[in-house]
């Protein structure tokens, strides 16, 4: 059973949500709230493995609310919500430690996909939408990893030439299926690339990796 946490400031929303998710026989919806201060103070006590988390709210917003909820519970994985699929304020939360993001007016059947992808450990809910947003904002992250020769990153330096090319490839928003197929590899390979690049670049997901990627200059430079 996956446990989640509802934040949204819009009752009716929160209302849907919660129809739609405890139709499912997996999901429990254990809490909700309307800001993100309250929504710290619900996983906190709740410990959702799931939180489904608004980008604008009043007082404290999904921003600040994501990093502080990351920080605090390494366990809870935060899925954004949002109205625009290029949304600065959505891409500012995943770089707050957020494991993905949806669309607002995503189908019922895309909602309850996206909650057990977030919570098996494949973030990346919307690879292409991911993909458009951080080239989208690209240009403003800082190069702090990029050597002055035009080097490997240093914190790239453990992968593999061949886990450097499926990170190249989860940069561009491509699934494990597309990745097999464009380097000729089974998926359960690529899955196997994947769980490793992860734990050598120590991030929590797909999404940190590719953010990862994005700030050392691998792409989008």
């Amino acid at each position: 059973m996956t446990t989640v946490l509802l934040v949204d400031d819009q009752a009716l929303l929160r209302m849907g949500f919660r129809l739609v998710l405890e139709a499912e026989p997996d999901l429990e919806v254990v809490g909700e709230a309307g800001d993100g201060r309250s929504a710290i103070t619900q996983v906190a006590a709740l410990r959702p493995e799931v939180v489904l988390m608004d980008v604008r709210m009043p007082g404290m917003n999904g921003i600040e609310a994501t990093g502080q909820i990351v920080a605090a519970h390494p366990g809870t994985r935060v899925l954004i919500l949002t109205t625009f699929d290029l949304d600065e304020y959505a891409f500012a939360a995943l770089r707050a430690g957020a494991s993905g993001f949806l669309l607002k007016d995503a189908r019922p059947a895309e909602l309850v996909t996206a909650i057990r992808s977030i919570a098996s450990g494949d973030a990346v809910v919307s690879p292409r939408v991911t993909r458009r947003m951080l080239e989208m904002f690209a240009g403003s992250l800082p190069a702090t990893g990029r050597t002055p020769a035009g080097g490997i990153d240093p914190r790239l330096a453990e992968l593999t030439p061949r886990e450097l090319e499926v990170l190249r490839c989860m940069a561009e928003g491509l699934s494990n299926a597309e990745i097999a197929e464009r380097l000729f590899l089974s998926e359960a390979t690529v899955k196997t690339h994947v769980g490793r690049i992860l734990a050598k670049l120590g991030v929590r997901d797909r999404v940190q990796a590719v953010v990862l990627c994005y700030e050392t200059g691998l792409v989008g430079g």
